[in-house]
């Protein structure tokens, strides 16, 4: 058994020994609310957005981004449990701002290996054989932070499964502070805000 896994093992038994009244918790979430935030490993939800076991649904994913997994676990969250309000948190110093699809598709044509990120940029150091299936993929890359919140917020109001009385709202993590910044919307025909 690897060190990780019994970790995990260890760190379980702790917690299920300590379990106490968390199996009388209701699937709805208490505070109708989702998240939808990064999978980076530096964002605890619970702790940045003060919230305890029953409280809100949280949807991660590589950038936070409103894929059409994310859309369809937020149209769950309201259609069958509730929530009525949602919130889109993007963060800065996000890896998904590093890199583009077409080096995403080249360094996983290359090896299917961890890639190194260096002053250079992202290069493959693993021996293939790669696969080209990461050409039929939109990776969701992040070129603009706020941007990229924006677009996201956009895509989940107009969505045609998205009740218009959900309120979507969207912000950014800083990773330096924890504090979380709300990125303002532009009315149509606005510039973005800087």
């Amino acid at each position: 058994m690897s060190q990780i896994k019994q970790q995990i093992i260890d760190a379980n038994q702790n917690y299920a020994g300590n379990f106490g009244d968390k199996a009388d918790l209701q699937m709805p979430p208490s505070r109708a609310f989702a998240i939808l935030t990064c999978m980076d490993a530096r964002l605890d939800p619970a702790k940045y957005a003060g919230l305890a076991e029953g409280d809100a649904h949280v949807i991660r994913n590589a950038g936070g981004r409103a894929s059409d997994d994310a859309i369809r676990s937020l149209v769950i969250s309201h259609k069958l449990l509730g929530t009525t309000e949602w919130f889109v948190i993007h963060h800065t110093n996000c890896g998904m701002e590093t890199f583009d699809d077409e080096i995403m598709r080249g360094l996983l044509a290359q090896s299917l290996e961890t890639a190194v990120l260096d002053a250079n940029g992202w290069s493959d150091v693993g021996n293939g054989p790669g696969s080209r299936e990461g050409d039929y993929i939109d990776w969701l890359t992040i070129k603009d932070l706020a941007d990229s919140v924006r677009e996201d917020v956009e895509r989940i109001r107009s969505h045609p499964l998205v009740s218009p009385s959900i309120s979507v709202h969207g912000f950014v993590y800083d990773v330096t502070s924890g504090q979380l910044n709300e990125v303002p919307q532009k009315a149509v025909g606005e510039a973005a805000a800087a």
